[in-house]
């Protein structure tokens, strides 16, 4: 099975191309413009290395969310036109499974956390069955700090836990400017991972194939956990 496996969810974005789960090919690059403006420069590169077209996939993977907003609508856009062209099914993965699938700690339960700005983080709780995919417990969120503490406290101290990131140092210098009880414990167990998440979204997608837990251009949605600043912002007219 070849994939095509798309992050434009964060500023790291990457683009791979996978043959069942092993990676033939794989580009991202660090610059300030922002990866959806550069997506599809990345994909014409990376066809043009592997002599690869389009219509050669058999399946399209791609970052659902958590993520920017202009990010995830053009890379859900491009996938869902790719689809419906060329008819072949779509993988969508979280961006937060990603970064939990990357870490090698043995504990049962892996919290994986990524950036949101505006001094927030993405994160979610993540359980190892016995040989099974990892388990999303509860809804993937949106948290301050003191937040994301809270929730750590109420549900994930009960047993051993790794916060996993692609930015432990942002992860560590956030969480160490609170005082609240149990912080240094949690800021202890950050375990680094990579954030080109392209390689590890297409290895999930292929595992989700297998499994039959695809979508198409109709039913792939966004997953963007953050409401937008229109909606944040918006007022009833009613009620002004």
């Amino acid at each position: 099975m070849l994939i095509l496996a798309l992050d434009t969810s964060s500023p790291a974005g990457s683009v791979a191309v996978l043959r069942d789960d092993k990676i033939i090919g794989s580009i991202s690059a660090s610059t300030d413009e922002v990866y959806s403006a550069r997506m599809f420069r990345h994909v014409e590169f990376l066809l043009h290395e592997l002599s690869l077209r389009l219509d050669e996939f058999d399946l399209f993977a791609v970052a659902a969310g958590p993520g920017t907003f202009t990010g995830l609508r053009v890379g859900l856009a491009a996938v869902k036109g790719w689809a419906e062209v060329y008819r072949k099914p779509i993988a969508a993965v979280s961006g937060l499974e990603a970064v939990a699938v990357q870490s090698h700690s043995k504990v049962p339960l892996l919290v994986p956390v990524l950036d949101a700005r505006r001094s927030q983080f993405y994160f979610g709780l993540y359980r190892r069955l016995d040989g099974s995919p990892l388990a999303l417990e509860g809804h993937e969120c949106v948290a301050t700090p003191d937040e994301f503490l809270q929730t750590l406290d109420a549900r994930a101290t009960r047993t051993d836990f790794a916060i996993v990131s692609p930015v432990p140092a942002l992860v560590r210098e956030m969480l160490s400017r609170l005082e609240t009880p149990g912080a240094s414990s949690a800021v202890a167990r950050v375990d680094e991972v990579s954030p080109i998440l392209a390689p590890h979204i297409g290895r999930l997608g292929y595992q989700r194939s297998q499994r039959g837990q695809l979508s198409d251009a109709l039913t792939l949605d966004a997953n963007y956990v953050r409401r937008s600043d229109a909606e944040l912002h918006w007022k009833d007219p009613a009620s002004s």
